[in-house]
Order: structure tokens, then C-alpha cells, then sequence
């Protein structure tokens, strides 16, 4: 068995402000940084209304090939690496997992599920399947992920390889202690040592947008309040100030 290396866990207040913020803001902000797409295409949310942010720990499926895998579902249960990223998770994780896009295998089931929420974990994002799936909604548990599937994770194509490696998921890399933030718009990779001045950027967004989005709301005119023109300014900046009065008050 090999070594699991762990992973360093950002702030949790950054990483809290993050979520606050979603992943459309985040994805579009980080582009304007020099990350052109950090959204991982493919998982869709499982359950909707569901916004989670953490560090990303990883997992990595390979094609299986028999001279190296050939383990039954139940013969060798510590020979499987998917439940060696489980025994990393801690309060607030996200499991990242490279499943190939494969459609066959259901990479986790109810009962892996069920100890990943009994560990305190944000949520998964699976470039593929989970099994199980009427139970797993029960769980109540946010996941993005491509489908579906009665198999099982190594029943036919892939095997789980590596833990805590970078990873291809949905056609972004993902490194271990990323911070992942998912809602209903999909799932957006936040390099770590990007956190703070993405947050920064994106939060600064978020208040313009939430001027503007009141302006609208008046019928004030798109093309003053959306995007925040120079004409806007000046009124935005009042509006800001008495928000942060009234904060204080």
C-alpha cells in the first residue's frame, strides 16, 4: 500500500467568504487573473440548492489492466484506494475525484457516502458515477457528478490508483488542497495561493452587483447599472457607505 500523503488546509474564513461569493462570480472573476476556465465541466449537481467551498482531496482512477488490478468488490478491501481518500477526510473537505468520465463505475455507494458525511466532508465532485443513488439522495449529502450507474467501482473499466495526486477532473487540474466551490451553476477550482486576492477581486464584484441588482430592481437603466458605469460611481460609492454605516450601527 502506498504511502497517502496529506494536505494543507487553507483558512477556514477564506475559504467560508468563498462560498458566499459562488461559483459564477468566481469563475469569471479568476479569468481576468490569468485562470481562463477553472470550471469543471462535466459533474452537475446531484442535489440542487446545495453551495459547498473546501480543500480538495484527491483521487485518481487509471484504465484497469488485470496483472495489476484484479481485486474482487469485497476480497481485499484495504488494497482499494477509494477508501484511502475517505480516511483522509476531515471537517469542511471536498473528495475530487478523476474518474475518467466513465459512465460503468459507480465510484462511491451509500455506505462510503454515508461514513464521508459522518466524517464532517463538504462534499464530492466525481468525473463520473456514484451507485446507489435513491439512498444517496436520502443522505442529503452535496455532490456533483456526471450520472449514474448498479456497478460497481471496479467492475469493468477503471480502478482507483492514487490518493492525494494532481488530477484531471472535468478537463481542469485539480491539486491536492485546492479549494473547490460548487453551487448550482457547476464547480470552480480556486488555486490555493490564489485565495485571497480572488476574494478580494470577486468580492468586490459581488458588492457592485448587489448595488446594481437593487438599481434594477428600481427599473434603473441597464445600460447605467449593469455593468456598473462611470456615471454609477459616484451613487454606488454613497450606497456602499451607508451600507457600512449601518453595518456599524
Amino acid at each position: 500500500m502506498q504511502n497517502i500523503p496529506t494536505i494543507k488546509r487553507p483558512d477556514k474564513a477564506l475559504v467560508a467568504a468563498l462560498a458566499e461569493i459562488g461559483s459564477a462570480t468566481l469563475g469569471g472573476e479568476i479569468s481576468k487573473l490569468g485562470i481562463r476556465d477553472a470550471h469543471i465541466r462535466g459533474p452537475v449537481p446531484f442535489l440542487t440548492g446545495k453551495t459547498i467551498a473546501g480543500p480538495a482531496l484527491t483521487l485518481q482512477f487509471m484504465p484497469k489492466r488485470e496483472d495489476v488490478y484484479n481485486v474482487d468488490e469485497y476480497e481485499d478491501p484495504e488494497a482499494q484506494m477509494h477508501r484511502h481518500v475517505l480516511y483522509q477526510v476531515e471537517q469542511g473537505d471536498v473528495v475530487v475525484v478523476d474518474a475518467r468520465a466513465d459512465m460503468s463505475a459507480g465510484v462511491f455507494g451509500e455506505m462510503m457516502l454515508t461514513y464521508m458525511k459522518g466524517r464532517g466532508g463538504a462534499g464530492l465532485i466525481v468525473d463520473g458515477c456514484i451507485r446507489d443513488s435513491r439512498k444517496a439522495r436520502e443522505l442529503d449529502f452535496p455532490m456533483w457528478v456526471r450520472g449514474t450507474t448498479p456497478n460497481f467501482h471496479t467492475q469493468l473499466d477503471i480502478f482507483p490508483y492514487a490518493v492525494n495526486v494532481p488530477v484531471a477532473c472535468g478537463g481542469r487540474l485539480v491539486l491536492p488542497g485546492d479549494i473547490i466551490v460548487a453551487d448550482d451553476d457547476g464547480a470552480v477550482v480556486i488555486p490555493v495561493q490564489m485565495g485571497q486576492a480572488i476574494l478580494d477581486k470577486a468580492g468586490a464584484h459581488a458588492e457592485w452587483e448587489d448595488f446594481s441588482r437593487l438599481r434594477l430592481s428600481q427599473g434603473g437603466d441597464l445600460r447605467k447599472y449593469y455593468p456598473l458605469s462611470a456615471d454609477a460611481r459616484h451613487e454606488y460609492e454613497e450606497w456602499r457607505r451607508n451600507q457600512n454605516t449601518t453595518d456599524k450601527a
